[in-house]
């Protein structure tokens, strides 16, 4: 791993890694309180969930006391504050709606994803293959169109004109590759819910292709490998003053879908738990980040791992919290993390949009 990618990650720890997280914990620490309400009780989450693109309502975080006016009996503004009766109710304000964070969560049959409203970017996207998955070939994407995706308010979401002559692909998170096993799996990969702003040449459809497909490779070694994968937008030191930005450009007209700085990988080989207890097999975990930029063919894919922790911090997101540090091992110590290059480049050309509904080039190599 380089030490610039290094000093950008614990950077982004501390500006907008450090912001996402603060966000989530403050979330957590709302959760540690009791909901009671007259009519029912709500739900502990603050996302929103489609299996069909359709919208869910907003829920209200959980777990916190909704005192009711009437009930506050002989409270007075001079209330002193040591009999623990508060003279304002905060909470009152959920009653005309919950402002949010929300994440509206999408389950389908290949991956599962979470879109961010602010970004109009997925959060993470989550996917499973294994070697019986990739020997199906009953999906061919040339009968996948890219799709906006209804599960998500309007207004907050990611549209197809926006990619348009925006000089970046739409990005596959979970490749269409991956979902060969079936055409209803391989479309939902085309939402653009599982896509983001990607460099075309020299990123989306070189190196970051070759990624993909050392991931897939791994299945010659592990029978079940699950892949998170999601944006970032890492700072920048400016060596004008020397202090560190997040800068990103946005798409659209108006401006709409953030371009991400970075993408990041976090994978988990699991080895073959035949023959041991349930649950106490090895988890291989490697965590990659790279810029979304064009990368040199050449450049060793070990150049770009990171420890997970690091993702974890910069992205505010955990990945392995329920994961017994006994159970892991470092994927690049117990198999070789190196690209085989292939030439993507001829057969993307025949993926070329010709309308503003298709947008940018189409993400892949005609397999992807």
């Amino acid at each position: 791993m380089s030490k610039s990618t290094l000093a950008i990650i614990a950077a982004a720890s501390a500006g907008a890694g450090a912001a996402v997280t603060a966000a989530m914990y403050s979330l957590r620490s709302q959760s540690e309180r009791k909901l009671d309400t007259a009519s029912r009780t709500i739900s502990t989450t603050t996302t929103t969930v489609s299996t069909n693109a359709t919208s869910a309502p907003i829920p209200i975080p959980s777990k916190q006391i909704f005192t009711p006016p009437n009930q506050q009996h002989g409270l007075s503004t001079s209330a002193p504050a040591a009999l623990g009766l508060a003279p304002v109710d905060p909470a009152g304000l959920f009653e005309y709606g919950f402002p949010g964070p929300v994440a509206d969560i999408a389950t389908r049959q290949a991956l599962i994803s979470s879109f961010d409203r602010r970004l109009r970017n997925p959060h993470w996207v989550i996917e499973h293959i294994t070697p019986a998955s990739l020997a199906v070939r009953d999906g061919d994407r040339k009968h996948s169109v890219f799709l906006e995706d209804d599960g998500v308010p309007e207004k907050f979401r990611a549209k197809l004109k926006d990619y348009f002559r925006s000089g970046y692909d739409r990005g596959h998170q979970v490749p269409a590759a991956d979902a060969k096993w079936s055409q209803s799996a391989m479309d939902e990969t085309f939402f653009l819910t599982n896509m983001a702003p990607q460099v075309g040449e020299g990123f989306n459809r070189d190196y970051w292709a070759h990624f993909e497909d050392f991931c897939r490779r791994l299945t010659q070694r592990y029978p079940s490998v699950r892949i998170v994968t999601g944006p970032l937008y890492l700072p920048k030191r400016d060596p004008a003053d020397n202090k560190w930005y997040v800068k990103y450009e946005v798409i659209g007209n108006p401006p709409n879908v953030a371009v991400p700085t970075h993408f990041y990988k976090v994978i988990f080989a699991e080895e073959d738990g035949s023959g041991s207890a349930p649950g106490t097999g090895k988890v291989a975990i490697g965590a990659f980040v790279l810029p979304n930029a064009p990368i040199p063919n050449e450049k060793p894919l070990s150049d770009f791992e990171v420890p997970i922790e690091a993702v974890e911090r910069a992205s505010g997101l955990e990945f392995a919290s329920k994961l017994p540090v006994q159970r892991r091992k470092r994927l690049c110590a117990d198999t070789s993390c190196a690209l085989i290059i292939k030439d993507y480049a001829d057969r993307q050309k025949a993926f070329k949009a010709p309308g503003p509904n298709a947008g940018a080039l189409v993400k892949g190599s005609g397999g992807r």
